[in-house]
């Protein structure tokens, strides 16, 4: 072709006739105004258009004329319909489609549906949150088995620098092992492999500097063996083989109320349930490293998950000096860890259909602080009749969940300095105030932890109440 054709309606296509063959389109049932033309009356060019009829083709029409956000729009649907050029003129008095077209348009309002409800990305695994908060508190179990065979006040010191260790390692090596796993899970178990026993080690020699001798030094490596491993089947989505493995502390602690194991059994059913994590762990990391490299991927930096250790050093600290005055709280807190991750899911499910149920920045700040505020009423209260059932003080352990669940909020979404820092400033000031006997004295921890919890939920509003990050 030598140019280029006119879309637009009044050009010279109008002056000549389009020949189409009998063959090239199969035979359709024309719709009910496509009358035949010798039945149309014919239609004086002074008259306009016939506005009782158009008015009739618009209601007929409504349903697929109100979506549209243009006439041309209107006017695809129309040549769609089989309305030819003739009827247009003789039975609607309009000159040509896109005329009838613009006045369907501007007659019918505009409706636009709701799309279909798409499913929640973001639907948590019931089951699997649960297991994981109980498989967060099943080895407590082991100190319960063995208590009678250690003095747990003289050498508790050294255990609880392991765990402390343990935990802040933990925290940034799960959180690089998620990193790598967008990489390939090769990738990730290479992580997890490479960490994982170096934060065994640094914990073990971080307690044996505390530690009164022999024994306790294998106990604190021990432990933090256990932790590494559980950490490295908990990232790998293992739970099932994890809970398998505790299976031998389940038993012997089952059994407490009635009979007396012996000294053999309470020391046996540990050691056994430490191996059997190690085996389980080693099985599933040399399936995961069997999987096909990813090549050209980079290495994530270490700094990145750096705020997570912090973090996870000052959720330790926390928890700590909640259990030096609430023991109990400390079970709760650790058993409600799975329904705190169930609910990290839901808020951002909730705030996917907040979202989508707004058109404004302010509408959707306001129902995003309705959502968080929904989300840390369903952790918390829960958590106060777990208080009330087992005689623990309530308030600092509601505002050390409040601090929790809403640190590990942030860090879901990648602000993680912030929750990090919030964090360490409330343990560090309790910690202190404890350990050197200032005022406010037993009062000072749920001061730092309340205090937390507002700058926490601020932070959250401030990063959280805006449609980007939910995109």
């Amino acid at each position: 072709m030598s140019g280029p054709i006119s879309l637009e309606p009044g050009g010279t296509e109008q002056d000549t006739l389009a020949l189409r063959l009998a063959h090239t389109r199969p035979p359709r049932r024309r719709p009910r105004w496509a009358l035949d033309d010798s039945t149309l009356a014919i239609r004086l060019p002074s008259r306009g258009p016939d506005e009782e009829a158009v008015s009739a083709l618009a209601a007929e029409l409504a349903d697929r004329v109100g979506p549209a956000v243009h006439p041309y729009e209107v006017a695809a649907l129309l040549e769609a319909e089989g309305l030819s050029a003739s009827v247009i003129k003789e039975r609607y008095g309009h000159p040509n489609l896109f005329s009838l077209a613009s006045a369907l348009y501007e007659r019918v309002p505009r409706t636009f549906p709701e799309p279909a409800p798409t499913a929640d990305p973001w639907r948590p695994d019931t089951v699997r949150c649960l297991l994981r908060g109980v498989l967060f508190a099943l080895p407590g179990l082991a100190y319960l088995l063995t208590a009678p065979l250690w003095n747990a006040t003289a050498h508790a010191s050294a255990l609880i620098v392991a765990v402390l260790v343990s935990w802040a390692w933990g925290q940034a090596l799960g959180h690089r092992a998620h990193l790598r796993m967008a990489t390939g899970k090769r990738e990730a178990g290479r992580t997890l492999l490479a960490g994982a026993p170096a934060g065994a080690a640094v914990a073990t020699a971080v307690a044996a500097l505390s530690a009164g001798g022999a024994p306790v030094t294998l106990m604190a490596a021990a432990q933090s063996a256990y932790l590494a491993a559980a950490g490295i089947l908990l990232v790998l989505g293992r739970e099932r083989l994890l809970l398998a493995a505790l299976s031998p502390l389940v038993a012997g602690t089952a059994v407490l109320p009635w009979w007396e194991p012996g000294p053999l059994l309470r020391a046996g059913l540990p050691l056994l349930a430490l191996f059997a994590t190690l085996a389980v762990t080693g099985r599933a990391l040399r399936t995961v490293l069997a999987l096909p490299a990813v090549s050209g991927a980079t290495r994530p930096r270490l700094l990145r998950s750096l705020p997570y250790g912090l973090f996870g050093l000052a959720a330790g600290v926390l928890v700590l000096l909640e259990g030096r005055q609430e023991p109990y709280a400390v079970i709760v807190l650790t058993v409600s860890m799975g329904p705190a991750e169930w609910l990290l899911y839901r808020y951002r499910g909730l705030s996917v259909a907040a979202l989508r149920a707004t058109a404004t920045p302010a509408g959707f700040l306001l129902r995003s602080a309705g959502v968080l505020a929904r989300c840390l009423l369903g952790y918390l209260l829960p958590l106060l009749a777990a208080a009330l059932l087992t005689g623990a003080e309530p308030v600092p352990l509601l505002l050390l969940a409040a601090t929790l669940w809403t640190a590990l909020l942030l860090q879901a979404f990648g602000v993680a300095w912030p929750s990090a820092v919030i964090s360490l400033a409330a343990a560090g000031g309790a910690g202190a105030v404890t350990l050197l006997h200032l005022p406010p004295g037993p009062t000072a921890l749920p001061l730092a932890c309340g205090a937390a919890a507002l700058g926490l939920s601020g932070c959250a509003l401030w990063f959280l109440g805006r449609p980007a990050p939910h995109l």
